[in-house]
């Protein structure tokens, strides 16, 4: 191979690193959301509205770290890749 395609190909290699690992935060962001959800209707259930509201805040603090970087990975897939 020739330098430049050397080049090319492991850029094209470290932005698909890029591209799994912003997945991969996101759908801990999201996972982590759901679990504070579910934990707010168990307070609620309870009768712990308090504790339903915090849980609530933090489902919605990783719902919008989860927003916050799908919309980089949208911009990133917006933008042609290099070719090898």
């Amino acid at each position: 191979m020739k330098e430049k395609e050397i080049k090319s190909a492991e850029t094209l290699k470290a932005e698909n690193q890029k591209r799994i690992e912003s997945h991969k935060t996101t759908a801990v962001h999201l996972e982590t959301a759901a679990k504070h959800h579910q934990e707010a209707v168990k307070h609620h259930e309870a009768g712990n509205h308090d504790k339903a509201a915090q849980s609530t805040i933090t489902a919605q603090g990783h719902t919008a770290l989860a927003h916050e970087i799908q919309k980089e990975e949208t911009k990133r897939h917006a933008t042609p890749s290099p070719k090898a």
